[in-house]
Formats: C-alpha cells, structure tokens, sequence
C-alpha cells in the first residue's frame, strides 16, 4: 500500500505541494486528476523519488521510500512521451529494465513476450518502434513498465498525446489490463473522463492540495463546492449516446462498461456481429444480455 503523507514541497516562492495526503490501496487503481499547474505531477515525481519533499512522507507498506534511491523504490513509470528508443526494436524497448535487473536472459524472454501478449502486441517483438502507430508505442510502453512487475505503477498523463476516439479504447484496454494482473497504481490526468474510467477511487488536486476524493460515482453526486463542480465538469452530460436496456428482447452482450458524467458507458458486442457504445443508468457487469433501442456508429478497432 502506498501511504503519502502531510507531503510538501516548494520552489522558490512557489507552493507545489500543501501538506498532501493520499492512499492507494494493494490492488487497486487511484486516478489523482486536476487543471494544469495544480500539483499532479509533481506529486508523482515526489513518490517516484525524483522530486525529494520539504516535509512529509511517502511510505511504502508501512516502510519510508524516501531515502531509497528512484531506481530501487520497484514503481513503474510511465509518461505521456512514452519515452521509447525510436531505432531499437519493440523487443529491445520492453527488455530495457528487464536488463537493469540483470534477469537471466531466458526470464528476460519469458517476461517480455508475457508482457506484450498482455497489451495485445504478440509477435510484435522483431519490429522497429519507429514504424508503429501512436496507439501501439502507448502500448509498447505500458508493456515496457509491466514487465519488471513493479509493486507500484505511476502513470503521467499516459494517453495526453492521442486523440479523443483512440484515448477512449485505450483507457477501457488499459483498465481491463490492471484489473487482469491485480495492478496497484496512481494515474495522473487532468481529463475527468479518463479518471473516472480507469480508477477505483478519484482524489481531485487545486493548488497543491487534495480537495474531494471517493469513487467516480460518490465524486459525482455528492454536493460539491462550485470549484469541484468545475474541475470534473458537473454540467456535462453524455448526448446523444444509444440507450441499452436489460428487457427483453435482447439483441447483444455487455463487454465491459465505465461510470462518465453521470452515467454508465457501457460497450456492448451485437448479435448481428457490430459494437456499438451505449448509456445505462446502472452499471451492467460483462456479459449481461441487453436490448440496444437503436444502432448507431459501431465501434472501431484500435489501428
């Protein structure tokens, strides 16, 4: 468990960091989300060991990491340039801290092609990452991170570089993923969507301090300051999205569904073969059966 406590830290005349306080359980996934300027980030490069606090702690089971250096803390990282070599290949990428490790060579081959088997990448080793969509490098990074199994995954605006259709499949993917492996991580953004369909609970972050945390769902109906309302958006509302139901008849079977902007985001696999999204008021488990009134745009694979 990752206990963060009373952490501060200023530059200069700047206050970063006020006196933070977070949890993240085992097992679990805490989206930290905020306007630019607000402290995420540099939270997650106090936890990393990059940033070092003027007071406070960050314990680790219970154990202060403070003094132990970045590269033995055993977190992952993962950041919005992905931070690839361009001109090695996609195997060479994700064995990168596999060798840190000094792992023999037959575990480095057993961990790397059991990491990108998990994002979806399998036998994408011998090709070069320079000739690889945005959406496959995001993964080959996440594939990059997951292999050293780290107790502890921090993600910095992972998906900021992609556009909105391919960031809204990659989310879903990269939940699905975590949940899969047991992953325990924090995942920095400032896009409310994303926040709350990755994570098990959402802290939200103004001027340096943590000012509402819960559940997507208790973030969005409970009373909220003006200024909360305005950070995860209040006034938005999914439009304009195909309803399901769970009356007969039934038509197509829940693939996974997200809790956004008031409701749930649920993808659901047609009988006639197509995917379409679609909105419920309730959230609807993998493979429920479920009625779609209308059909709209199928779903797109990730390029």
């Amino acid at each position: 468990m990752l206990d963060v406590s009373a952490v501060s830290i200023r530059f200069g005349e700047v206050t970063a960091l006020d006196g933070v306080n977070l949890i993240v359980e085992d097992r679990s996934v805490v989206s930290l989300m905020g306007p630019s300027g607000s402290g995420k980030s540099t939270l997650l490069r106090v936890i990393s060991g990059l940033e070092h606090p003027d007071s406070g702690d960050v314990r680790w089971d219970g154990s202060s990491v403070l003094d132990i250096p970045t590269h033995r803390r055993e977190f992952g990282m993962m950041f919005q340039d992905y931070a690839l070599f361009p001109h090695r290949t996609v195997a060479q990428n994700v064995s990168f801290g596999l060798r840190m490790q000094r792992l023999p060579a037959d575990e480095i081959a057993i961990r790397r092609e059991g990491a990108l088997d998990l994002v979806g990448l399998t036998d994408y080793g011998p090709r070069s990452v320079a000739t690889l969509s945005g959406g496959e490098q995001q993964r080959v990074a996440l594939a990059r991170t997951l292999a050293p199994e780290p107790r502890l995954v921090l993600l910095d605006e992972p998906l900021g570089a992609l556009d909105r259709a391919l960031r809204e499949r990659l989310v879903a993917d990269m939940r699905d993923i975590f949940e899969s492996i047991g992953v325990t991580a924090l995942y920095v953004t400032h896009d409310r969507d994303e926040a709350f369909a990755i994570a098990d609970k959402v802290a939200v972050i103004d001027g340096g301090r943590i000012i509402a945390e819960g559940t997507p769902e208790e973030l969005w109906h409970r009373s909220s300051t003006d200024r909360i309302g305005e950070l995860i958006g209040l006034n938005n509302r999914l439009k304009g999205a195909v309803e399901v139901s769970t009356n007969e008849p039934t038509n197509g079977t829940v693939r996974r569904s997200s809790f956004r902007s008031g409701r749930y985001q649920v993808e659901v696999d047609l009988d006639a073969g197509s995917s379409v999204v679609a909105v419920s008021d309730q959230r609807l488990e993998a493979g429920t059966r479920v009625g779609i009134t209308s059909e709209r745009s199928p779903l797109k694979t990730e390029d």
